[in-house]
């Protein structure tokens, strides 16, 4: 077990009675579920059900009607910049400077974030697959290439739980592997994974949970 897998093992996330309306419509209610490391939750559902409301809240960017988040068994509003720091989002904008290279996107992500020491942030571009691609503006790439570069960010930060919004968004085949890969290997490593997708992910028994939200 590497020393990022021990910090993570007492981590914890708990949502209790969540409940979101929207337009006089309630999306979701009565929504409890807990998470721990070494396990992914998989939110599904139809549009419209509040797939990413339900991630805006668990992110502290959105307010449930009713409930609350808990990490490590307090409330994320008692101490926001500790969830902060152990928590990464990826929604369906990518987050990334346009006018910037994926190279200097990663760099300008390593001087303002706590950052994973053991990979380079060329070996990094090349595990999301833009090897060849580093010194290329980022507003030439294509939409599947930006959010490669996004996730890129996302596997060099230490943060142990991942929320990501349809992850999976604009990649090919080849590339939707790459990011499964990336995902199964946090989880296995004691991360935590939350995301909104169809795509199934290649996880043992036990380390996989869904949650299926109604229109």
């Amino acid at each position: 077990m590497t020393n990022q897998s021990r910090e993570n093992s007492s981590a914890s996330l708990e949502a209790r009675g969540l409940k979101s309306v929207r337009d006089d419509r309630t999306l979701f209610q009565d929504l409890s579920f807990s998470l721990q490391p070494g396990q992914a939750m998989q939110i599904e559902g139809p549009n419209g059900s509040g797939k990413t409301t339900l991630l805006r809240i668990l992110c502290g960017l959105g307010v449930a009607t009713e409930g609350e988040i808990c990490w490590n068994k307090q409330p994320i509003d008692v101490n926001r910049a500790e969830y902060a720091a152990n928590m990464a989002f990826i929604g369906h904008a990518h987050g990334i400077k346009s006018e910037l290279t994926p190279l200097e996107n990663l760099q300008v992500a390593q001087s303002m974030e706590n950052t994973r020491p053991d990979y380079s942030l060329e070996e990094i571009l090349e595990k999301v697959g833009l090897r060849g691609f580093e010194d290329v503006p980022a507003r030439t790439l294509s939409a599947g290439q930006c959010r490669r570069v996004a996730m890129g960010r996302l596997f060099m930060s230490r943060a142990i739980l991942w929320i990501l919004d349809e992850p999976f968004t604009a990649l090919d085949i080849h590339g939707q592997a790459q990011i499964e890969k990336m995902m199964v290997e946090h989880v296995n490593n004691n991360g935590m994974v939350i995301l909104t997708s169809h795509h199934p992910l290649q996880l043992a028994d036990g380390m996989l949970k869904t949650i299926q939200l109604k229109k």
